[in-house]
């Protein structure tokens, strides 16, 4: 899919071929999803990945936890279609209004996604109606200014110019505000790869529903 899913002209960037395009790149994804994925163990047997794209981090969390029910749900059909074509379980739907039970999942991975949405509030809301007691939500968040800054350094000036479709650049201290308004118990924050925000490309916030 388009990184930015309302691009209406010029070239497209997918996911996948940015991965293929190895160096640094890929090796700071694949430290962002070792991150990620350690958050998760075996005792979580209803996971979702909310907003999977086209599935990297999901192929990677089915590994993983061969033994979990494991599914990726992003409300673009293109994504879901090459999920399934490597065989990743996926389906379409609507993140506002999730298709999944009350209380019916053991953890949430929302990565890269909240800075699109125009009502993160309602997500939040959603992803915690869904949670069992205690269950996991883990959310991934960009730095875009320190991404401009990298892409630029690594020559990849058309990354830095491309319009990624954010609404808003999350802070952590504002995302701990908003789980912990919403119902959760905010466990850490850690932010990627450097010790302080202001230098480095992620923040990841990890969090249990009360």
């Amino acid at each position: 899919m388009p990184v930015n899913k309302d691009q209406i002209s010029g070239e497209v960037l997918y996911q996948r071929d940015q991965w293929q395009k190895g160096g640094l790149g890929r090796a700071y994804w694949a430290y962002r999803d070792r991150v990620v994925l350690s958050l998760l163990d075996e005792r979580d047997t209803q996971v979702v990945d909310l907003g999977c794209g086209e599935g990297i981090t999901l192929q990677k969390m089915v590994k993983m936890l061969p033994a979990s029910e494991v599914l990726g749900i992003d409300c673009i059909q293109e994504n879901i279609n090459i999920c399934l074509k490597h065989n990743l379980p996926a389906r379409q739907g609507d993140i506002y209004v999730l298709d999944l039970a009350e209380d019916s999942v053991d953890a949430v991975v929302l990565i890269e996604v909240i800075e699109h949405l125009e009502r993160p509030e309602m997500v939040v809301n959603e992803i915690h109606r869904v949670l069992k007691p205690g269950g996991k939500l883990v959310l991934v968040y960009p730095n875009d200014a320190i991404f401009k800054i990298a892409r630029i350094a690594t020559l990849r000036f058309k990354e830095a110019a491309y319009d990624a479709g954010h609404l808003k650049q999350w802070m952590p201290r504002e995302i701990e505000t908003l789980l912990k308004e919403k119902g959760f118990d905010v466990v850490s924050t850690k932010c990627l790869p450097f010790l302080f925000w202001s230098v480095s490309l992620h923040g990841v916030t990890f969090a249990r529903k009360i």
